[in-house]
């Protein structure tokens, strides 16, 4: 069997530390440092035939069947980064939120165009498809909170519909915890190393995940530019979501990740009630960019190479 892939664990914990922000899809990581389409047949190949080859070739070729050294290495950098940088990443929302938001700004909308750019053939039914999807977002960022009981039941079916939202570039799975009253008691679980309601909300991630990554795969194969363009305006439609400056339902001053019922301000309204951060929440913003361009380039070089 392979061994340890460090490339792919820094992967995965880009991937985690995304998926802890709500509004920012650890999807939108796999894309752009090149690993998503990989990591879609990856998952998918969890079936029969990794059963039959088990029982009949052993291990190792049932390990090598399922790109297992991809997997491990992948989803040990996200649960690392889950455990490790939750408390920074809380820290941050807290003590920085608007630069953070500038930051993952435009680490989206790089993003966006980059996919936009990996449509093979445009044509005005990738344009619809990238408006619905644009829709598709706004639509998600206008609902609002649903209070529900914590449970082993209601956290393993919010791992399940969360881990849907975080494989798909666009939709940040965290932000659908939000709308649904999970994501504190899920973060608050993880800073408290709860291993039993971590390990019930895994479970539930890990059978969402099997059954929707089917779905995904498919569309690949069969409806490629289609599905990159709703991508594409996934991310397009979560930029209202992820703007750094923000008023509450009282019109003071709130940020990413501390509701849902907020409003998009100008930098100039919200620096009349806060620190608006307007300089290096556009530095911040222009790094998220050129970061992108950057793993695109490093991606793209790679593959060259093999």
């Amino acid at each position: 069997m392979n061994g340890f892939k460090p490339a792919i664990f820094l992967r995965g914990m880009a991937m985690g530390a995304a998926d802890i922000v709500p509004g920012v899809s650890g999807g939108t990581i796999a894309f752009i440092t090149g690993i998503y389409d990989q990591l879609i047949e990856s998952l998918k190949s969890f079936n029969i035939d990794a059963l039959k080859i088990l029982f009949s070739q052993g291990v190792p070729a049932c390990w090598r069947h399922i790109n297992g050294s991809f997997l491990f290495s992948l989803i040990l950098g996200i649960i690392f980064s889950a455990l490790s940088l939750a408390r920074a990443i809380s820290y941050a929302l807290e003590h920085y939120p608007v630069p953070l938001a500038g930051f993952f700004f435009g680490l989206v909308l790089a993003s966006a165009v980059l996919i936009y750019r990996e449509i093979p053939t445009r044509s005005y039914a990738t344009l619809l498809m990238l408006l619905l999807g644009a829709i598709a977002a706004l639509a998600v960022g206008e609902m609002r909170p649903a209070s529900i009981d914590v449970s082993p039941v209601s956290l393993f079916l919010s791992g399940a519909l969360a881990i849907c939202a975080m494989i798909l570039p666009g939709i940040s799975g965290s932000f659908i915890l939000l709308l649904i009253g999970m994501y504190g008691p899920v973060i608050d679980a993880i800073k408290a190393l709860d291993f039993g309601a971590i390990g019930v909300f895994g479970l539930g991630c890990i059978t969402g995940l099997m059954l929707f990554v089917r779905l995904l795969s498919w569309l690949l194969e069969h409806y490629h530019a289609a599905l990159l363009a709703f991508l594409s305006g996934l991310l397009v439609g979560s930029l209202r979501i992820i703007w750094p400056w923000k008023f509450d339902a009282e019109a003071t001053p709130a940020s990413l990740g501390s509701g849902v019922d907020l409003t998009n301000v100008w930098p100039w309204q919200f620096a009349e009630l806060a620190n608006a951060h307007i300089p290096l929440s556009a530095i911040l913003a222009v790094f998220g960019i050129i970061l992108v361009i950057g793993i695109e380039r490093i991606a793209a070089l790679s593959e060259v190479r093999s």
